[in-house]
């Protein structure tokens, strides 16, 4: 394989002050350092992430250390003078947030008449690429190639070619469910948890993607309709597709199969039932605390201060200020003001995450040693 280096970036945004951080000081800051201290144990140790991102930089290390070593029960005050000690506030340009949630679905691990629809396991011919560099020879956009039987690189199949059944017994299906837009959800979120007919749950996380550019189809719909985004909400999406058809060669199976990405599962059953499902930091998310981010821009365990207004706790909108972490990543999440809010598990968060598509201002606290600035 051969790759382009990766090129170090100027850290983006404006530096400010944490006065400048509309309702931080109103922050459940414990909350935050919990979440953020679940990160740390990776960053110093620098085990490899689930999806590999910007490394991080040696003054996030250190930080980690010093919140490994604080009282887990430390308070929200002292939280508070932590995060400003060690961190520097930069505003970005105006970003957009989206949410995501983990999905909790009916299934079976043999195809029967109501479930058939099948998840697969990550094929052993797929190499995942490294963020920011490209394959000699193949498109820049891949994410992940194909590793041919002769050593040579090509570029993987998309969702049609997978559909189609172009990876033979590559990718076994893991568990089958109720039908392709089930299961296209699912790869959208990246994880879900399947009920089975004993009564018995499994939980599947990413385990990779074919690396084909991910398109959305309710944007696409959208346009197709010539109608507003407001009234194509995931409900209204999964429903057009199943009054237009799933099967081969139906408009519904066709505007799925316009996301040419398609994602591989594997089945992790060591989490508690009361833990989020793995991120592609490779923690367990923490729900409107846990934040994708685009991995070729940012590290994984960066705190991150979201301003916005969002339908987050009903239909109302309302003012989200909060310190989340960068702990997840997505293919749709493009661009250093670019955020997924993990909103939970189950259909709760499924209705409250499904209608976030909202402008947002971003304040990322870089590590102090990292701009020079003394504590």
């Amino acid at each position: 394989m051969h790759a382009t280096a990766v090129i170090a970036e100027p850290i983006p945004g404006v530096p400010v002050s944490f006065s400048d951080l509309p309702g931080f000081s109103e922050d459940d800051h414990a909350a935050a350092l919990k979440t953020f201290r679940a990160s740390c144990g990776a960053v110093v140790s620098n085990t490899p992430a689930l999806r590999s991102a910007r490394p991080a930089p040696p003054g996030l290390a250190a930080v980690c250390r010093w919140a490994l070593a604080l009282d887990p029960t430390t308070g929200n005050a002292d939280a508070r003078r932590f995060f400003e000690m060690y961190f520097a506030p930069r505003r970005l340009d105006p970003g957009f947030l989206t949410g995501y949630y983990e999905p909790v679905v009916d299934g079976s691990l043999t195809a029967t008449s109501e479930f058939s629809t099948p998840l697969l396991a990550r094929p052993p011919d797929l190499v995942g690429g490294i963020p920011g560099q490209s394959i000699s020879g193949l498109d820049p956009a891949l994410s992940a190639v194909r590793r041919l039987p002769d050593g040579t690189l090509a570029a993987y199949p998309d969702r049609a070619a997978i559909e189609s059944g172009a990876l033979g017994t590559l990718a076994a299906p893991l568990v089958y469910v109720r039908d392709p837009v089930e299961a296209f959800f699912i790869h959208v979120q990246g994880s879900a948890r399947v009920h089975l007919p004993d009564g018995s749950m499994r939980r599947l996380v990413y385990a990779g993607r074919n690396g084909q550019p991910y398109t959305s189809i309710g944007r696409a719909l959208v346009e197709q309709l010539n109608i507003p985004p407001a009234e194509m909400g995931m409900a209204q999406l999964k429903a057009w597709i199943r009054d237009h058809g799933q099967k081969p060669g139906q408009a519904g199976a066709t505007l799925m199969q316009r996301n040419r990405s398609f994602i591989f599962f594997v089945f992790d059953d060591s989490l508690a039932p009361d833990a989020g499902p793995i991120g592609g930091a490779g923690v367990s998310l923490t729900p409107l605390r846990s934040l994708a981010v685009d991995r070729l821009i940012w590290p994984y365990g960066l705190p991150v201060f979201i301003d916005a207004t969002l339908p987050w706790r009903s239909d109302t909108l309302e003012p989200f200020r909060r310190l989340m972490v960068a702990q997840d990543t997505g293919s749709a999440i493009v661009g250093p003001a670019r955020g997924d809010i993990f909103f939970g598990t189950g259909p709760d968060a499924a209705r409250l995450a499904g209608p976030i598509r909202h402008p947002g201002t971003f304040f990322v606290l870089w590590p102090k040693d990292e701009v020079g600035i003394s504590k």
